[in-house]
């Protein structure tokens, strides 16, 4: 058997991010940025006003209080997008609104809270330190520093950044297309009434829903049935809107394992058994003209699932331009002991818990064959034991892989 670090080595080594494209911002939302964002201007670009008040020379105010306020006229209004380059002299203020450029020779603003509002002439009751309220220009950024590392996938919080300095395209890996396709006689879709015999596509929608939270554009073409005939076409169909195929089912060495009889006569397809539990036998490699990634994964729920989380994710985030390409991971502390095969890593459903220490604890959850799917999806984290481990006990501490959806 192959260790995970090797077929995982094999896997990566098959892809690289895809092609930059040069996208509008509000279309490049969750992709990848392939290029180093530099600003071209300052941010912000002037001088301007954090409030709405009045600006004044700081001289003339220094000693405004509520019981001596100052009085000053008021010569100019400014409103948020004045061009108006004023000079504002000594004895005199001008009204001014927030995001407003503030005159040569402001010194501060004094907030219209502390004032009487006045139109004409300003009734100052509250003295500003020097500065207060005020942006300067390049406060946030200088033309020329860096506003985003290639690397990042932009969020709304990144977009806005962007837009701030002025850039209304960027270049960006674009989002995976990842086709998902169950094969199987005894698989229907969710929906239709089971004959004896059958089970529910649980891997396509699965998968399919792990590829779409993970950001990708994802597609599921349903149930392929065990026919060469039939796989084939289906691969050929896909191949063209696909920047990766996963596969699920038909790779163990059963008599009607379709999916190992056509892809093994493809591309660099290779099938393998990895040292695992679950995920034991697994296939990859890359066919057509564009030499599209294939992952064929085994067909048990669970053992789909794991593999997904295990090498079909880091090569995701690989093709998106991604430098982290696992979820992250907590040592914790083992409440309940366990057996683990031996020769074996074994991926195990668990519960995480934070104790009143803020230390990291887990239990595993029910059984852990590779048939349970209820119990992964009470899982919050995937236990990693080692190879070499055959019994887990109380207080022993693991790595374990997070699988909370607001940590991808």
């Amino acid at each position: 058997m192959r260790p995970v670090e090797e077929h995982l080595a094999e896997c990566l080594a098959a892809v690289e991010p895809l092609p930059p494209l040069d996208l509008a911002l509000l279309d490049a939302v969750d992709c990848v940025l392939a290029e180093d964002v530099v600003a071209e201007v300052d941010l912000p670009p002037f001088d301007n006003s954090a409030m709405d008040g009045y600006a004044v020379v700081m001289p003339d105010v220094a000693a405004a209080t509520g019981h001596h306020p100052i009085t000053l006229p008021v010569i100019a209004d400014l409103p948020a997008g004045s061009s108006e380059e004023l000079r504002l002299p000594q004895g005199a203020a001008a009204r001014i609104m927030t995001g407003a450029p503030v005159p040569v020779g402001c010194g501060a603003v004094v907030p219209v809270e502390w004032t009487d509002g006045g139109l004409a002439r300003v009734e100052i009751r509250q003295a500003p330190v020097p500065g207060q309220f005020l942006r300067r220009a390049g406060e946030d950024l200088r033309a020329g520093d860096l506003v985003l590392s290639a690397g990042s996938r932009l969020t709304p919080r990144h977009v806005s950044a962007l837009a701030a300095v002025g850039r209304e395209r960027v270049a960006v890996h674009p989002r995976p297309r990842v086709v998902v396709l169950s094969t199987g006689n005894e698989l229907v879709g969710p929906g239709r009434p089971l004959r004896f015999g059958q089970v529910y596509d649980a891997n396509g929608y699965g998968l399919t829903a792990a590829a779409d939270e993970l950001g990708c554009i994802a597609h599921h073409v349903g149930v392929v049935p065990d026919d060469p005939r039939l796989l084939m076409s289906a691969l050929e169909d896909q191949l063209m809107r696909a920047d990766l195929l996963v596969t699920s089912g038909g790779v163990s060495a059963g008599a009607y394992d379709s999916v190992k009889e056509v892809l093994a006569r493809l591309g660099t397809v290779r099938f393998t058994s990895v040292a695992m539990a679950p995920g034991m036998p697994q296939g990859f490699g890359t066919i057509g003209p564009d030499a599209t990634p294939v992952f064929c994964l085994p067909g048990n729920p669970v053992s789909a699932m794991v593999s997904f989380e295990v090498f079909v994710r880091p090569v995701i985030r690989t093709m998106w331009g991604e430098a982290r390409l696992q979820r992250p991971f907590v040592q914790a502390t083992v409440m309940e002991g366990w057996e683990s095969p031996n020769g074996r890593r074994q991926y195990v459903r668990g519960a995480l818990d934070v104790d009143g220490g803020g230390r990291h604890t887990v239990r595993p959850l029910g059984g852990q064959g590779s048939h349970l799917v209820t119990d992964l999806a009470d899982a919050t984290c995937l236990v990693v034991v080692p190879e070499d481990v055959t019994r887990v006990c109380p207080g022993d501490t693991l790595p374990c892989m997070l699988l909370d959806r607001a940590r991808r």
